[in-house]
């Protein structure tokens, strides 16, 4: 880990907190030795309840590197990711995660994702968002269709 780039990602978030564009939280994409992405936390000021700083951040990098996965990079965040950010990220495939404050950190100044934690494992039925499942033969003809499709971009 480089203390330069901890830095970049606590800075963003600071200028996050300064905006008033989303919460104190920032996040870096590093690519041989070189800062690739940059995002803060603008939730509020996008109306983008996905616009969480390593979202921001992945989807920078993303753009500037011409390409959808994230291999051979790390990512810095000020805050341990949420669990939508965890997806993101697991989605992205950065070789390794870097966090300053932890999410215990984030609980104690109004940000607790633990309800989410806690919803995840719980079979469909017992989760507090009801979630219906709807059968749609077409849909499930599409999923077929990409299933033998030749020349499908794998991710």
């Amino acid at each position: 880990m480089k203390k330069e780039f901890m830095d970049a990602a606590v800075a963003l978030s600071k200028e996050g907190l300064a905006s008033g564009l989303g919460g104190p939280f920032g996040a870096v994409v590093v690519k041989d030795g070189v800062i690739v992405g940059r995002g803060h936390n603008q939730v509020t000021g996008t109306n983008d309840p996905t616009a969480h700083a390593e979202v921001v951040a992945i989807r920078d990098a993303c753009k500037n590197l011409n390409a959808f996965q994230l291999t051979g990079c790390d990512l810095y965040t000020s805050c341990e990711p949420c669990p939508m950010c965890l997806g993101a990220i697991y989605w992205a495939r950065p070789d390794r995660v870097f966090f300053a404050n932890s999410r215990k950190d984030a609980a104690a100044i109004g940000f607790d994702d633990d309800f989410i934690y806690q919803e995840i494992p719980k079979p469909i039925s017992e989760r507090s968002l009801p979630m219906l499942h709807l059968p749609h033969q077409e849909a499930l003809q599409i999923f077929n269709e990409w299933k033998i499709k030749a020349d499908k971009t794998e991710y």
